[in-house]
């Protein structure tokens, strides 16, 4: 057995007397992708954002590469290689994407000033790894598609050495080929190794690319099942009823 990258156990966080999140238990390994589903309140944001130190849990144990690990801030998960990409992409507009890159972690000359050619430099490179057809990349972000946008925040992730990656509903309000553009990309990423969780509710998204989904309802995991051993519809009813599906009986 293969230790996981990242192993979620019977975290808990409530809200006064809410139980946001209840004992919930996941997990995502190397090359893998993990969807994590249900509606709206379903738990999921809150379980993001305890993963990536934004909350700290109330119960439970959170395990990175085998290690137990207390983040008491964002900053905390990415040294631990956790990035979280969110829905808003958090990218500034009016620059462009070596500069989002490198915002905040600007690299320097060894006279103090800005290294503008390395990071443009840089951020062709590991772009290139994501979208090899994504080249005008000096263009304000404003002006860029959503597609090539979520490639710029993967990069940044992807740049500062992150090994497991949080993706917030990256295919939202995308057209069929920036969503095609962003599942390429995810399965680019699985083949270098990166653990991914994927919240989504495209459920062609998720069958496209996840290897596992783990479903949530009401703050509880209501089960984890591969991919390949359940239908659609089999995990719409695990949404919406909150029950895993009856086992498959052999022909």
């Amino acid at each position: 057995m293969t230790t996981p990258f990242m192993e979620v156990r019977g975290v808990s966080k409530h809200f006064g007397g809410v139980r946001a999140v209840d004992h919930v238990d996941c997990d995502v390994n190397g090359g893998e992708v993990v969807g994590l589903l249900g509606h709206n309140g379903a738990g999921k944001t809150v379980l993001v954002k305890l993963i990536c130190g934004v909350y700290q849990p109330d119960e439970g144990e959170v395990f990175v590469h085998g290690k137990k690990v207390s983040f008491t801030k964002p900053r905390d998960a990415q040294e631990a290689g956790i990035e979280t990409i969110h829905q808003t992409l958090a990218l500034a507009d009016n620059i462009d994407a070596p500069s989002n890159l490198f915002l905040g972690r600007e690299l320097m000359t060894r006279w103090g000033t800005l290294d503008s050619q390395r990071m443009d430099h840089e951020a062709r490179q590991i772009i290139a790894r994501l979208n090899p057809n994504f080249t005008q990349i000096t263009r304000p972000v404003r002006a860029m598609s959503g597609g090539q946008r979520q490639t710029v925040a993967i990069a940044r992730a992807l740049y500062f050495n992150a090994r497991i990656l949080i993706m917030d509903e990256p295919c939202a309000a995308l057209g069929p080929s920036e969503t095609r553009m962003v599942m390429d990309t995810v399965r680019r990423l699985k083949d270098h190794g990166i653990g991914i969780f994927l919240i989504s509710h495209d459920m062609h998204d998720v069958f496209e690319v996840c290897d596992r989904v783990t479903v949530l309802k009401n703050g509880r995991v209501v089960g984890t099942q591969k991919v390949a051993e359940v239908t659609q519809d089999d995990v719409l009813g695990m949404i919406i009823l909150g029950k895993n599906p009856a086992p498959k009986v052999a022909a």
